[in-house]
């Protein structure tokens, strides 16, 4: 009976010791996973509007006509002339209107 335990009980301090570990060792985890969750959710918001973004060019590319072959730059300056002359077309229109109207 007097033989030692070959794994003799913790102590409390030691107790303690490993407590203060595991709560540390959760505490990283936790900011782990809490930095992943953020990364994943900052990855897929950029993936968003990217896929935005390239969504809108498509679509401009279509609206536009004989811009299908142009870089980005050349599409928002030919974007910018068609605006420009359907707007001359409006007011043409306009005025082909007004011109018709008196005429009745």
């Amino acid at each position: 009976m007097g033989a030692s335990s070959p794994n003799p009980a913790p102590t409390a301090l030691s107790l303690k010791g490993m407590v203060l570990q595991n709560k540390v060792k959760r505490r990283q985890w936790r900011k782990k996973r809490i930095s992943m969750k953020r990364r994943a959710v900052l990855e897929g918001s950029r993936r968003f509007r990217s896929d935005g973004v390239s969504r809108r060019v498509r679509t401009l590319r279509r609206l536009v006509p004989n811009t299908q072959s142009m870089g980005l730059d050349g599409l928002f300056t030919e974007t910018a002339g068609y605006i420009m002359r359907l707007q001359m077309r409006v007011e043409v229109m306009k005025a082909m209107v007004d011109v018709l109207s008196t005429c009745d």
